[in-house]
């Protein structure tokens, strides 16, 4: 079968899903309010070996040094449907940012993720993008220091060409299905590799690591963040490419492949962590059970991810569900050491926890942590000075568990205790109600 049928057929199972996520987008999709930022095109934006369109949305209101979100779309989209059908823009107004927009003009409408000078920035669709965010950092006033990506199937692959090519560039990515950086590369002029798309490039993470630090030879600095969304029954670009991109982008980070946090944040969703940095996660990836190419969006978290909403502390009591007892400290409640303990609810100092945007649940001026950073079940869990540690960070959960960044393990009442006195300590989540928990 030659390169060309191979394509064909590889891209009719995206373009067919692709047109499907239309369709379904459309029928959710509402008229944009009138207001006077506009979706607007800039036509001499620099260089552009991609021949591509560039597009911005500057919110009326935004502030000095604006963060940049470089929102890639799929095949047989373009930057028109990506604004149409998605609220980067509404989102942009809240939370100031400015949109890019790259638009392919090519007829397949696929972002060029396969030639080697888009995969290594010295022609092509990524050497276009980036002419777009120098311009945006020039001519717009958005900071250098904060540039992210985002975009789906195609344009998740693009966004992963970005961060592979530019990580001087671009901060973090958040990706919905796609493959990781060089999967698709061709040497046959093709836009199209069904062995990548088909699940069947199976390498080591040193190999899809190696990947990205052979193309920035030289490069000292700090990695991008990447969070990665797939549906297990994707028969565009398959699940196994799901993986791919975990192990590509915490060996780059420096990482095991072994989650330091798993969760349930829908009950077909399952979400991992590998590593942290400042509380928020090096690599963060999201499976959906049973979902197809279409796989859906999650804006918020994909705007909270890349740090583009500024995470409000919630602070109250921590209630147990089994005990309507809350997290009390005795004592002074001030003495490093000192052990979390239930109590009647009194509404005190001692009982009140602020859960700040990078995970810490402060009480009087202190952390709590998982003693002297331990990971084992039975672990107490205790107060002491605030130090940014993985074992003084905490997730709250939507499934009302708390669990430790660094272990893994929930905030639980020993041995289902409900009486005032029992201790609190860290144990091996089992959905039992003596691990379920209200910030309240």
């Amino acid at each position: 079968m030659s390169a060309v049928h191979r394509w064909r057929r590889g891209a009719a199972a995206v373009f067919a899903t692709a047109l499907a996520l239309a369709s379904a987008l459309a029928v959710f999709a509402a008229p944009k309010a009138a207001h006077a930022a506009q979706f607007t095109q800039i036509t001499d934006f620099g260089d552009n070996p991609g021949n591509l369109e560039m597009y911005v949305y500057v919110p009326d209101d935004v502030g000095p040094n604006p963060a940049i979100l470089v929102s890639n779309h799929w095949c047989t989209g373009s930057a028109a449907n990506l604004y149409d059908w998605m609220q980067f823009d509404e989102m942009a107004d809240q939370y100031g940012y400015i949109v890019v927009y790259p638009s392919v003009t090519r007829e397949s409408k696929c972002f060029d993720v396969a030639s080697q000078a888009s995969l290594t920035g010295t022609g092509g669709d990524s050497a276009s993008i980036k002419s777009m965010v120098d311009y945006a950092v020039d001519e717009l006033g958005g900071d250098a220091d904060r540039v992210f990506a985002t975009g789906i199937s195609s344009g998740a692959m693009m966004t992963n060409v970005l961060l592979g090519v530019y990580p001087e560039v671009f901060k973090a990515g958040s990706v919905y299905a796609g493959v990781p950086f060089t999967c698709f590369a061709t040497t046959d002029g093709s836009e199209w590799n069904s062995t990548c798309a088909t699940g069947m490039i199976d390498r080591t993470p040193q190999e899809w690591g190696d990947a990205v630090r052979s193309a920035n030879p030289g490069y000292d600095g700090p990695w991008p963040r990447m969070q990665i969304f797939h549906g297990t029954e994707d028969q565009a670009l398959y699940y196994p490419n799901f993986g791919e991109q975990i192990d590509q982008w915490t060996d780059v980070h420096g990482t095991d492949q072994v989650a330091e946090f798993t969760d349930h944040p829908e009950p077909n969703a399952t979400r991992t962590r590998y590593g942290t940095i400042g509380g928020q996660a090096l690599v963060e990836a999201v499976s959906f059970a049973g979902v197809d190419h279409g796989v859906p969006h999650r804006l918020m978290e994909t705007l909270r991810f890349l740090g583009l909403t500024p995470a409000e502390p919630v602070v109250g009591e921590i209630a147990g569900e089994a005990s309507n007892r809350c997290a009390h400290l005795p004592g002074t409640g001030t003495v490093n050491g000192t052990q979390a303990v239930l109590w009647r609810c009194s509404g005190g100092a001692d009982q009140t926890f602020t859960h700040t945007a990078t995970g810490e649940l402060q009480v009087n001026g202190k952390c709590l942590e998982a003693q002297a950073a331990g990971t084992a079940g039975g672990t107490k869990a205790v107060i002491g000075d605030c130090t940014g540690g993985a074992h003084q960070l905490w997730n709250v959960n939507a499934d009302g568990t708390i669990t430790n960044a660094r272990s893994g393990l929930c905030l639980d009442a020993f041995g289902g205790g409900t009486r005032n006195g029992t201790p609190l300590i860290l144990w091996t989540c089992t959905g039992g109600s003596n691990q379920q928990w209200a910030l309240r």
